[in-house]
């Protein structure tokens, strides 16, 4: 087993490629490398730089891998949020100047007002309809395929709280239905506990195609107080659903047992969905989100 901890701009605060008040880039580079960790994800469209010779550059000052970017398209649709595809195909293109492995796929978050207002409470009514779901299975698997054959990235899927695939019967049938050649998972063990879901069970049902993870935290005690009130997404954000490691719900020793036992080798990277304005340290929260982990036993990045 090999589990290589990597950060991300997320965890910064930088959610959007519009959120408001980010921190400048290279102070989020510098403090995710003097955290100590060895990689970092994109971020959102246009947040680090897309000249791939600066981006390497800085990078390599900081001994930092640049490992995958977090895209989005409507998988339904994708003509419907053209803006959305192109800056991921962008990005694509950029992840392969990089020498990157990993793209991370989601479909376009909070296109269905109904998802969106039922996020966390999602039922046997509030899906797709057969026809989309021919076409989201169509095009996840179609951008997969471009992935692999024209830039050389492995695609793995990203369920995601507020999209089509959010509850574990999504991802099963998301799994189910794609070809592994060209689809796999990413387990975001928040989104996947604030879907109903319990992290440690879909990666064993998905042991062969769990590839990538990301390591987030959720607190059970808020999710059922949101799911209560029926208050939505973003609300739960600013209520700290998502706290510090070890400050919620998510079973990460159970994790870790499981990928002993798949001998998994691969990126975990840890998020924690930060405000810039809630008055959090991203920094400390970054070293301590690292300790929490190495003191269950997960392994040290460098």
């Amino acid at each position: 087993m090999k589990i290589r901890l990597a950060s991300a701009p997320v965890s910064w605060g930088v959610i959007m490629k519009d959120t408001p008040n980010v921190p400048p880039w290279d102070r989020v580079l510098r403090e995710i490398s003097g955290a100590g960790y060895s990689g970092t994800e994109l971020g959102p469209f246009g947040y680090l730089p897309q000249d791939s010779v600066l981006l390497r550059e800085r990078l390599d000052e900081l001994g930092l891998s640049l490992l995958a970017a977090y895209v989005q398209i409507n998988l339904v649709d994708p003509a419907a949020k053209q803006d959305e595809y192109d800056e991921t195909m962008a990005t694509t293109r950029l992840l392969s100047q990089m020498g990157c492995e990993w793209v991370v796929l989601s479909d376009a978050l909070f296109v269905d007002a109904n998802r969106s207002k039922r996020a966390g409470r999602i039922g046997l009514g509030d899906g797709m309809t057969e026809d989309e779901w021919q076409r989201f299975i169509f095009n996840a698997e179609d951008y997969g395929k471009r992935a692999l054959e024209e830039y050389g990235l492995r695609a793995v899927f990203h369920p995601h709280v507020g999209a089509w695939i959010e509850t574990e019967a999504e991802i099963d049938r998301l799994m189910n239905e794609t070809n592994s050649r060209y689809l796999n998972l990413c387990l975001d063990t928040a989104h996947c506990m604030y879907g109903g879901g319990d992290p440690v069970a879909v990666g064993r049902r998905w042991s062969e195609r769990l590839k990538y993870l990301h390591i987030k935290e959720c607190d059970n005690s808020v999710l059922r107080t949101v799911r209560d009130k029926g208050w939505d997404y973003f609300k739960a954000v600013e209520l700290d659903v998502f706290p510090e490691l070890g400050r919620g719900s998510v079973d990460f020793a159970g994790l870790l047992d499981l990928l002993r036992e798949l001998d998994f080798d691969g990126w975990a990277v840890i998020e924690q969905d930060i405000l810039p304005d809630r008055g959090l340290n991203p920094l400390d929260s970054a070293k301590g989100n690292l300790a929490h982990l190495h003191g269950l036993g997960y392994a040290k990045v460098r």
